[in-house]
């Protein structure tokens, strides 16, 4: 429509805001918008509500005085003669907004939010007996130990042994998430919507929820909630169907930034969507980002001046002290004025991911590689089992990152809570354990293995169990080789350690033991047997510690990125999950970035990013998307947001001859 306000359109024909035809525009106290002629048969039927959020409306649309009042709507008593004059309140000015900007009005929102719309089931799914077709298999669970053989007359107090799991992947249906087989997902948005948010930062944020919109199923549910003074459910869980994310679009079409940052009221409302839900999905999960720093919530710990994050955290969103599992909250930073620590906590508080968006044009693809995961749960409540084999075999400890580990007094069997996984994702444990003096015989049993979980897809209970993990004991062992799975995993788990105390030490303002920590861990990480045998994780690791090195070395660097860089770092290795870090192809870290740049093309088959596109983002290949925690679903969802932005761009100045991946299913784009 010729003359239409195309971004704030109507939220029931989805057509624009006609500025010169004469259209009568409706405000609603919940701030959406509507043509006049649209919402005024529903008003005249009764229907006193928002179609998009539910709200109650207490003002309604102004009836012309030669229209007859629809018989449904109450009629107002008149005014009592002797009530004074002074006590009655004039009626709020209602002014169309200009140029699409809604005015600063508080939503009537319901008292509790149990009007979700109803779940629908995917097809080809009945919930009865589907683990097996859900997922294309069980869970995989093997063993490596650090030597094969071991003498007989030896033992060892330290003693490594890699537990390794890997859910099962995706079969049938369409894209990444294998429609016809995945579970369903429960979505909720939390967005910062405060006034550093205006202007393109808005846009951007837009754009991926646009992404993110149009890659969710008619199965899956969304609910946006947008905080800045306060915080507001823009809409209810809605069906993702082709009415559900026109409505969808139409919410976040109406996002306007202004005021201050609240985080926890924020948070509050997406424990309240998903706490009085009637319906529920297999798998729910929140998204939260912020540019910011909460203004409203935080509080001190005590007599010191650290900041009580958790605080900003619901206790709905935290593991109960049953072990019961919650909804995680995988927080984004966005841009380098953002509380970083705040993220970081409340991600880690609810089992979720933290990541750090430097470069604002790539929100998208940050965007785009967590739904990627989202929506291919396949394995839930997961919890590794070890029970020792020999009588004499101990367990001394567990590198278990941010999953809740337990050894048993008597050092004989143990546990690992590992929850939620990801088609094809993997989970990697180093067990220490005692080894005792073989007396004679040929092999010892050190452990047995099995790993319990909830198929999401099918809902059934499922148990796998590995083989039992045997050392052998010959009488003499010469040159034994060592084994490279255990090798870098030390190696990961040794240089994230360091990680962590360099940020310690630089959040101290010791700069320099940041810096040295970070040297001589990256010296290491070079000299190790993996790196040496032209290991890509191993080299990645080095060219991450070499990155963090320059963001740890002062005071400045420190506060405009190398904290959120660091705790970016920090999630990332101890969720052992892929996250969004930007890494700027700076002359020092130049060797290990383009081995590591090369690879997400390489994987998906892409040949180079259009020049438009790489100069938007900046850092067209970042480090993380080689992130040997990132499964080849969340690789394809990350390159159909690239593809978009890239086809977008290119309307504008198009580039022949340039070749592109698919852009069909995801099976065809990871294969």
């Amino acid at each position: 429509m010729e003359g239409s306000d195309q971004s704030n359109p109507c939220a029931i024909c989805l057509g624009g805001m006609d500025a010169g035809g004469g259209q009568a525009i409706f405000t609603a106290e919940c701030s959406h918008t509507f043509h006049f002629h649209c919402i005024s048969a529903s008003v005249a039927h009764g229907h006193l509500v928002c179609p998009l959020c539910n709200s109650q409306w207490r003002e309604l649309p102004f009836v012309r005085p030669e229209q007859p009042v629809p018989p449904a709507l109450p009629q107002q008593p008149p005014m009592p003669r002797h009530e004074p004059i002074h006590h009655v309140q004039p009626p709020p000015i209602r002014r169309r907004p200009m140029h699409g900007v809604q005015p600063p009005l508080q939503p009537a929102e319901p008292a509790v939010f149990d009007d979700d719309e109803q779940v629908e089931p995917p097809s080809g799914v009945d919930g009865q007996g589907q683990a097996a077709a859900a997922s294309g298999g069980s869970m995989v669970v093997v063993t490596h130990t650090e030597y094969s053989a071991v003498a007989r007359d030896s033992s060892h107090d330290n003693f490594a042994v890699l537990v390794h799991v890997k859910a099962p992947g995706i079969t049938g249906g369409e894209g990444s998430a294998g429609d016809a087989t995945r579970a369903s997902l429960d979505l909720v948005t939390v967005l910062d919507v405060s006034g550093s948010m205006s202007g393109e930062k808005l846009a951007l944020l837009k754009q991926a929820m646009g992404f993110v919109i149009d890659n969710l199923r008619p199965h899956d549910r969304l609910s946006v909630v947008s905080f800045s003074n306060g915080a507001h459910r823009v809409t209810r869980l809605l069906r993702m169907s082709d009415a559900g994310k026109g409505l969808a679009r139409s919410a976040v079409a109406s996002l306007v930034a202004r005021g201050g940052t609240n985080i926890a009221e924020g948070l509050r409302t997406a424990a309240k969507v998903l706490d009085e839900r009637r319906h529920r999905n297999p798998v729910s999960s929140v998204i939260l980002l912020s540019d910011g720093q909460d203004n409203y919530t935080m509080t001190r710990r005590g007599q010191g001046s650290i900041p009580n994050y958790e605080a900003l955290v619901p206790p709905s969103f935290m593991r109960t002290a049953t072990g019961d599992w919650s909804a995680p909250i995988h927080t984004f930073g966005f841009g380098n004025d953002h509380d970083a620590a705040a993220m970081h906590v409340i991600a880690e508080a609810a089992s979720g991911t933290f990541s750090y968006i430097e470069n604002e044009a790539v929100i998208q693809d940050a965007f785009a590689q967590c739904i990627g995961g989202l929506l291919t749960v396949v394995v839930q409540e997961a919890r590794v089992a070890i029970s020792c084999g020999h009588p004499g075999v101990r367990i001394s400890s567990i590198k278990s990152g941010r999953y809740e580990s337990s050894v048993d007094e008597d050092g004989r069997s143990a546990s690992i809570a590992v929850g939620e996984l990801y088609a094809d994702e993997e989970r990697r444990f180093l067990l220490f354990l005692a080894v005792p003096v073989a007396d004679g015989d040929a092999e010892t049993t050190l452990i047995k293995v099995s790993c319990g979980y909830h198929d999401a897809a099918g809902g059934a209970d499922v148990n796998v169990t590995a083989e039992d993990t045997v050392l052998s004991r010959p009488e003499h062992v010469v040159d034994a080789e060592r084994s490279i799975e255990v090798e870098r995993e030390r190696v990961r788990v040794e240089a994230s350690e360091d990680i962590a105390a360099a940020r310690a030490a630089a959040e101290r303002g010791a700069h320099q033991e940041a810096v040295e920590i970070l040297e001589n861990r990256q010296r290491a990480v070079e000299q190790s047997e993996a790196a040496r045998g032209g290991d890509p994780t191993s080299a990645a690791l080095g060219a991450e510690l070499r990155e963090m090195r320059m963001r740890l070395a002062s005071p400045a660097s420190y506060l405009r990125s190398g904290r959120a860089y660091a705790l970016a770092g920090i999630s990332f290795h101890a969720q052992q999950r892929a996250n969004w870090r930007s890494v700027e192809h700076q002359s020092a870290a130049t060797g290990g970035m383009q081995t590591l740049s090369a690879s997400v093309n390489s994987i998906a088959g892409a040949s180079r990013v259009s020049s438009d596109a790489a100069a938007a983002e900046g850092t067209a290949n970042d480090a993380n998307e080689t992130s040997s925690f990132a499964t080849p679903a969340m690789r394809a969802m990350l390159l159909r947001s690239r593809k978009a932005r890239e086809a977008s761009a290119g309307q504008q100045q198009p580039e022949v001859g340039e070749e592109t991946a698919s852009s069909g299913p995801m099976e065809e784009v990871t294969k």
